[in-house]
């Protein structure tokens, strides 16, 4: 029995990342995107089988932040073979510094804290959205995850909804982590500049959006099959033939098989099988396997003695159509897919997508379409033209930290480098380019902009605001 106060995880093996370090001409260092997948570990030999599946070389790597000597690998791979476990992936607006994470934020509550979001009450964005996403090697050994860690908008507002997608097969899903690039262009003071750019994704096969809402698209760990396709095809067959199920399945593996069953009477013969397999299915399992065999004795009981084949339209549900459907309903559907389901549940009177009729669907693709239903929630904004997506803000960040590096050499404060900069810039250096703030670190390094000078600015400013003033510059 688990300690129900400790919250369980995966192991993590190692990290993925799509960008690493270079060093400049200056004797420094800066951060550089690639094109292709890049692995870290403690692990060596696991890496060496990571580069023989995919490319690369296994080298000694240090972390930028002081850490513990680990592995790399840099591969000639822009997909990787994975599988997607339930609820992968996790996100908060983050502040890091040397000493760790300052700040861990949904936006609303910060919860290192406690308290309010720091950056609302400071009206100033300090903290990056940070999105880490958890899956696992299909093809490499060892029992655990790896972990990819995006700063990027694109990752922040598309990853979340794919895993809720996946969550809906009720376990491990087989996909790709592959990388996609993303052209956007921009202006940028006043000139049109075209941005390309890395994005994580992923990409499932062999499986639609409809058997994967019907819970028919998870695999059994460590089996090496789809516990999705041994449902339909040598689960299919032992039910069929009346012969004992193949050996080394899982609860899960029976659940999935049970969610695909069409009548009672294979439902049995899955029953039985789990029984004198000894699984040891946890209660969640059993409440739901109990509840597919009420719903197909009903529906067995419902029926006539001798049903006769349903006749086209019949409401019945033959399965190609009805996914087709589905398919047709998700294409259609302006909404997140955990939305699109619970509006199907609540529009057909607590009818799930997978236990609905060919009629049911195709009725509710047509009020769907019609407009019946409530407004859907406006998309995601693209990022402002300000915004630089990626990994380009790394390099905004160190330019930053040269910022206020030599600021404070020269005795300035964050005040005065903040007046300092909005004077200079017209514009608080959350809002400034990356071309802006170079010209603003030459421009202190030159002297043009000095500590003393703002100190006297913030001073004059602050007098001003005393006896009600209203011309202040920020």
């Amino acid at each position: 029995m688990p300690i129900i106060t400790l919250q369980k995880r995966a192991r993590e093996l190692g990290r993925i990342r799509i960008g690493q370090v270079q060093p400049t001409s200056n004797g420094k260092t800066r951060p550089a995107k690639l094109d292709r997948f890049r692995l870290t570990s403690a692990s060596k030999p696991l890496l060496e089988k990571v580069a023989e599946l995919y490319g690369g070389e296994v080298a000694e790597w240090t972390p930028a932040n002081g850490g513990a000597a680990q592995w790399e690998v840099v591969t000639d791979s822009t997909r990787l073979p994975i599988l997607v476990p339930p609820q992968p992936v996790t996100q908060w607006y983050e502040l890091w510094s040397g000493g760790g994470c300052k700040r861990r934020c949904d936006g609303r509550n910060e919860i290192l804290t406690d308290s309010a979001c720091l950056c609302a009450q400071a009206d100033e964005m300090l903290c990056k959205p940070t999105t880490r996403l958890n899956v696992v090697l299909r093809d490499v050994e060892g029992i655990g995850v790896f972990r990819l860690e995006s700063h990027g908008y694109y990752a922040a507002v598309e990853l979340p909804d794919v895993a809720a997608f996946l969550a809906q097969a009720g376990g491990y899903v087989e996909a790709f982590l592959a990388l996609e690039e993303r052209v956007v262009k921009r202006e940028i003071n006043g000139k049109p500049e075209t941005r390309r750019f890395m994005v994580p994704t992923i990409e499932i096969e062999g499986v639609t959006p409809g058997q994967l809402m019907a819970g028919q698209g998870g695999t059994a760990i460590g089996s090496g099959t789809r516990a999705a396709i041994a449902a339909g095809d040598e689960g299919q067959a032992a039910i069929e033939a009346g012969r004992p199920a193949p050996t080394g399945l899982t609860p899960e593996d029976f659940l999935v098989r049970a969610r695909a069953a069409g009548t009672f009477a294979e439902f049995q013969v899955i029953w039985k099988e789990a029984g004198d397999a000894g699984i040891s299915p946890t209660d969640a399992q059993k409440a739901e396997m109990t509840s597919i065999g009420q719903r197909l004795k009903a529906a067995a009981e419902s029926q006539p003695a001798a049903p006769t084949p349903p006749a086209a339209g019949s409401g019945e549900r033959p399965g190609a159509d009805a996914d087709a459907l589905w398919n047709q309903i998700v294409a259609a559907s302006p909404w997140p897919m955990s939305e699109l389901r619970e509006r199907f549940v609540k529009a057909m009177g607590a009818v799930a997508p997978e236990d609905a009729s060919e009629a049911e669907l195709e009725g509710f693709l047509k009020r769907m379409k019609a407009g019946e239903f409530n407004t859907p929630p406006a998309a995601p904004a693209e990022p402002p033209v300000e915004e630089v997506v990626d990994d380009d803000k790394a390099e905004i960040e160190h330019t930053l930290g040269l910022i206020v590096g030599e600021w404070e050499q020269r005795g300035g404060t964050k005040e005065t480098l903040t007046t300092a900069f909005r004077a200079a810039m017209r514009a608080g250096h959350r809002e400034a380019t990356l071309s802006e703030l170079q010209q603003f670190l030459a421009g202190v390094r030159d002297g043009k902009w000095a500590p003393k000078s703002a100190a006297v600015q913030v001073k004059a400013a602050k007098a001003e605001a005393a006896a009600g003033a209203s011309g202040m510059p920020f």
